[in-house]
């Protein structure tokens, strides 16, 4: 479950901060805001506010363009990721909620004409590491 829990949030977190940068950032912001209101409503204005910051930092980066952008995103998914598996892992009855939340926020297929975007996955294994990786849903069974 651990580790549904943990893809789950990194494709919330790559959704949420590729929409910070686009026309649909205050659904991304209310969508946030909701989330946390229902389960931490005492810090639900305080991640708003970050998200703001964060939003600040994707606009700079993209300004700047390059390597430097997509670096700067990347440690932002990594963070956002890192804090909704957190809030996965402590709210389990959540995860209906980040599903739709995900689905409400990305954007539509015909956005991207005939062709869909691309995904680039990276990995690197040494020893008896497992690698599993997935550009979309994958389900994970110990065989």
């Amino acid at each position: 479950m651990e580790l549904e829990l943990a893809a789950l949030a990194g494709v919330a977190a790559s959704t949420v901060v590729g929409g910070m940068a686009t026309a649909g950032w205050e659904s991304v912001q209310r969508a946030m805001g909701e989330l946390w209101r229902r389960v931490h409503p005492e810090r639900a204005d305080t991640v708003v506010a970050e998200l703001g910051e964060a939003r600040a930092e994707v606009l700079a980066a993209r300004e700047h363009g390059g390597e430097a952008a997509e670096t700067a995103e990347q440690q932002l998914v990594g963070e956002w990721q890192a804090r909704l598996r957190r809030l996965l892992v402590a709210h389990p009855e959540m995860v209906p909620e980040i599903q739709r939340l995900v689905d409400e926020l990305r954007p539509p297929a015909a956005e991207f004409g005939s062709r869909a975007p691309s995904v680039t996955l990276t990995a690197n294994a040494s020893g008896n590491s497992r690698v599993t990786m997935s550009g979309r849903d994958i389900n994970i069974t110990k065989g």
